[in-house]
C-alpha cells in the first residue's frame, strides 16, 4: 500500500511541476535567412496564421521572426520587399516581434560602406543564430518556411 501511495504521490508531484513550469504560452521563432520575398512572405503568414489560430481558441502565442544572412533584407528600411506588411504587423501584431542580427548587419554596412537601418519595431541581437538556440533551449518550436 505504501508503495503504491508513493507511486502516486510522485506521479501528482511531477504533474503539478510540469504544469507550474509552463506559461500556457505557444512559443514559436521562424528564421528568415534568404534574400527572397516569396520566403520572406511566407514567414510573415506563417506568423499570421499561427497568430490568429490561437488568438481564435483564446490562447496566447508569442512569435518572433528572426532575420539573418541574407533574410537581413526583410527588416532592411532600403531594400525590405515586405516593408508595407512589416508596418501592418507592428501596428496590429504586438505578439509578433522582429529581431535582426547584428553580424550580420555589421558585415552588410562594412561591405557596402554604410549604415544599415532597419524598419521601425526591429529590434538587434547580437547574433541570429544563437538567438535561435536560446530561444529553442526557452521552448520555442523553430521554423524555417
Amino acid at each position: 500500500m505504501f508503495s503504491r501511495l508513493a507511486v502516486a504521490t510522485s506521479a501528482l508531484l511531477m504533474l503539478g511541476s510540469a504544469v507550474l513550469a509552463g506559461d500556457g504560452i505557444h512559443k514559436l521563432a521562424l528564421q528568415i535567412s534568404d534574400n527572397d520575398p516569396q520566403k520572406m512572405n511566407t514567414v510573415l503568414n506563417v506568423a499570421s496564421n499561427v497568430a490568429r489560430h490561437y488568438s481564435e481558441i483564446g490562447e496566447e502565442a508569442d512569435i518572433k521572426i528572426v532575420a539573418f544572412n541574407a533574410g537581413l533584407h526583410m527588416f532592411r528600411a532600403d531594400t525590405s520587399p515586405v516593408s508595407d506588411r512589416m508596418k501592418s504587423f507592428v501596428e496590429s501584431m504586438p505578439n509578433v516581434a522582429f529581431e535582426a542580427c547584428d553580424n550580420t548587419r555589421q558585415a552588410m554596412a562594412k561591405k557596402e560602406g554604410k549604415d544599415i537601418e532597419f524598419l521601425e519595431g526591429v529590434e538587434v541581437v547580437p547574433a541570429g543564430a544563437v538567438t535561435l538556440m536560446e530561444l529553442d533551449e526557452d521552448g520555442y518550436t523553430i521554423l524555417r518556411p
